[in-house]
């Protein structure tokens, strides 16, 4: 039994790991709200970091988060650092690009607990009395990821996240 486990346990940990191998090298999570305010009313919102205290779902995960805003007040340049619990972690996001009030362009660099450089995007695009508003997060993902990715799916997870938040953004944009 004990020659069986020894056996077994190995080939199992490899398998994991050179399916985990397969997975993709980059990252793509995108959601989508329709919201009843023109683009003019939500990019404000999104485009100031001290305004994101109202809406980002990873806000509230942490009360006692420390936030540091350096750089404008907002648009391209405004950089927001936090330093939180183990369910926010640390990190510095920057605006590097804006075209109002259409785009906001975030270079997102995750510290801890994980290591990760991604791109994140707020497209709004207005069709009719709705403005569509998109968020999306663009990176690599290096064998860490993969691995994760392996037991956790992704996508689903920061999605619910991203869900919440344009949620949230919704409601404020709409009041």
């Amino acid at each position: 039994m004990i020659k069986k486990i020894a056996l077994v346990v190995p080939v199992l940990v490899v398998a994991v790991l050179a399916y985990a191998a397969t997975k993709p090298d980059t990252l793509h999570v995108q959601r989508n709200a329709g919201v009843k305010a023109p683009p003019e009313e939500i990019f404000p919102l999104i485009n100031d970091f001290h305004r994101w205290t109202s809406w980002s779902p990873y806000e509230k995960r942490d009360p006692g988060m420390k936030r540091t805003y350096s750089g404008p007040a907002q648009g391209k340049g405004a950089v927001y650092e936090w330093e939180g619990n183990s369910e926010v972690g640390q990190g510095r996001m920057e605006i590097t690009d804006t075209s109002d009030p259409s785009r906001v362009t975030i270079k997102l660099d995750f510290i801890k607990p994980i290591e990760g450089h991604n791109v994140a995007e707020f497209a709004l695009v207005p069709q009719g009395g709705t403005t569509n508003v998109t968020w999306s997060m663009d990176g690599p993902s290096p064998f860490i990821g993969k691995l994760i990715g392996v037991f956790v799916n992704m996508d689903t997870m920061i999605g619910r996240d991203f869900e919440t938040g344009l949620a949230n953004l919704k409601t404020i944009a709409e009041e």
